[in-house]
């Protein structure tokens, strides 16, 4: 069904293709993120084409498409990459899930305790497992080069109390996105999940036909949710805003060994920008929050447990109903385990 989702979309983008698309230079990479100048995902591309122009000494060329110039939906960049119109493009999760959904599992809820965690899990084996499914359910076209950050933690936000439990969430109408995942969630913990496009969020909050949402504190901010009576943010981190970096596996594989180097180590860079950038920006976000009058609160561990348990029939959707839902949620939380495991031996280490 993938594949077959993936090529309607690529016959589509042929079809309506402008001629002349074609590159112009053997290297030069179009890459597009469909956000804004001040999000993360421009902060990255802004360190990859340094270093890759640099590296390069000028061999390799990236220019950077920000906004909706190229493309403007998730699936039709993906058909754009497919076919190699576009190069490199940055997705979320729901951005890609209907073509590869299993990378919907950095969504799903509390499995990650912190930045080191992510940042661990992220650098590693596991996304090379990601890659290899997304290769091979796109017939070898599109390739994971990489999976950042774009926004840091989701938590629950909202206009009416302070959130404290899961009991506290019970009828609260809760904008999501049209997806079954964190439709699932969001009734598992008691909440009326509500289909919200994102460019009416702020209207659906001013009217009452949302009353909270689950976001990172930067987009509540550039956003400017706290006018539209957003008052209240319970810090549960419960899920990281992962951002997984796309590029047309063919375009990849035609370089020399020197420029895939040039090219993996521009991604490296890329990845740590994006790290860091949602962490200094959250700083003046908080504070702007709370001049805005709104109220943080942070959730004991026991809360946060509570949490977690009553997210199981999240878990239990991802595995009956996701292709590979079952093995990709088993590796993710052994990755987990063993980043956890690492960082606190790490971190005894230095203790002493």
């Amino acid at each position: 069904m993938l594949k077959t989702t993936l090529k309607s979309l690529l016959l589509a983008t042929l079809l309506t293709a402008p001629v002349g698309a074609a590159f112009a230079q053997d290297i030069t990479l179009r890459a597009t993120a469909t956000s804004n100048e001040d999000d993360e995902d421009y902060d990255g591309l802004v360190v990859f084409k340094n270093f890759v122009e640099t590296a390069s000494n000028g061999e390799i060329a990236v220019d950077l498409f920000i906004g909706t110039q190229l493309c403007t939906r998730g699936d039709e960049c993906l058909a754009g990459v497919a076919e190699g119109s576009i190069d490199i493009f940055v997705s979320t999760s729901g951005g890609a899930a209907g073509l590869f959904p299993y990378i919907q599992v950095l969504d799903l809820p509390y499995l990650m305790s912190d930045d080191r965690v992510a940042e661990h899990v992220l650098s590693g084996d596991f996304v090379r497992e990601l890659r290899d499914l997304a290769l091979a359910d796109s017939d070898g076209l599109i390739r994971l080069m990489s999976v950042g950050n774009t926004g840091g933690w989701r938590s629950y936000a909202n206009t009416q109390k302070r959130i404290e439990t899961p009991a506290d969430l019970a009828g609260m109408k809760m904008r999501t996105v049209p997806a079954d995942l964190p439709q699932t969630l969001a009734t598992a913990l008691g909440a009326s999940p509500t289909p919200i496009a994102w460019p009416e969020l702020f209207t659906s909050l001013q009217t009452g036909v949302v009353e909270g949402t689950a976001n990172g504190i930067t987009d509540i901010m550039n956003m400017r949710f706290t006018d539209a009576g957003l008052k209240y943010l319970t810090l549960d981190n419960h899920s990281y805003m992962g951002a997984f970096w796309w590029m047309t596996n063919d375009r990849f594989m035609s370089m020399s060994d020197e420029h895939k180097r040039i090219v993996l180590d521009g991604f490296a860079a890329l990845q740590q920008a994006t790290f860091a950038s949602p962490k200094r920006k959250e700083i003046a976000a908080y504070e702007a929050f709370r001049a805005a009058g709104g109220e943080i609160y942070v959730p004991t561990d026991d809360q946060r447990a509570a949490f977690r348990e009553a997210a199981d029939p999240a878990f239990d959707w991802f595995r009956a109903n996701v292709p590979h839902g079952p093995e990709v949620l088993d590796s993710f939380m052994a990755h987990a385990a063993a980043a956890e495991e690492a960082i606190e031996t790490a971190r005894q280490a230095d203790m002493n």
